[in-house]
């Protein structure tokens, strides 16, 4: 998207009634311009501001737009990498375990194959220790915390495929 392009789309959100814009193109583009401002500007964009006995015109988009002096950089969006399979996400925030004690092995390890309802860690919360079994069958293929990691709710901690 070339510099006059988005000038007109400053413009257009200058004359609207938005407050946020954002473009997102499938080529990585991004641009999210908005209206807030610590200051405050008049509705119509023309008329002086007063503060502390000084009178200043409002900025508006398109004095800013004119004003630019050095090139603008658009740095393309990073795209995540979906991968196949189905996500076991942590139901409750705690400390996660891969095995029951630190002398026992883990429940699973990456290339087990694990059926619907098999314990894959424990995650204490408030002194309670929670197993959390699988939802489906399949292969684990990646394990996504360490153990005695601290977990969110809805944390991905397994990927089975």
């Amino acid at each position: 998207m070339d510099f006059e392009k988005i000038k007109d789309l400053m413009q257009s959100l200058d004359s609207s009634n938005l407050m946020d814009f954002e473009l997102k193109l499938n080529d990585g583009f991004y641009l999210r311009m908005n209206k807030y401002n610590s200051q405050p500007i008049s509705q119509n964009n023309s008329a002086p501001i007063v503060s502390n006995n000084n009178v200043t015109s409002a900025p508006t988009i398109n004095n800013i737009a004119e004003n630019i002096s050095e090139p603008i950089t658009i740095i393309p969006e990073t795209k995540k990498e979906i991968k196949e399979g189905n996500i076991v996400a942590s139901p409750i925030v705690g400390t996660f375990y891969s095995s029951s004690s630190p002398t026992k092995p883990a429940y699973v390890k990456v290339g087990d194959k694990v059926q619907e309802g098999d314990v894959l860690c424990i995650i204490e919360a408030m002194k309670v220790m929670n197993e959390i079994t699988s939802q489906y069958s399949g292969e684990i293929v990646e394990i996504l915390v360490n153990n005695e990691d601290m977990v969110e709710y809805n944390q991905p901690l397994f990927r089975i495929i």
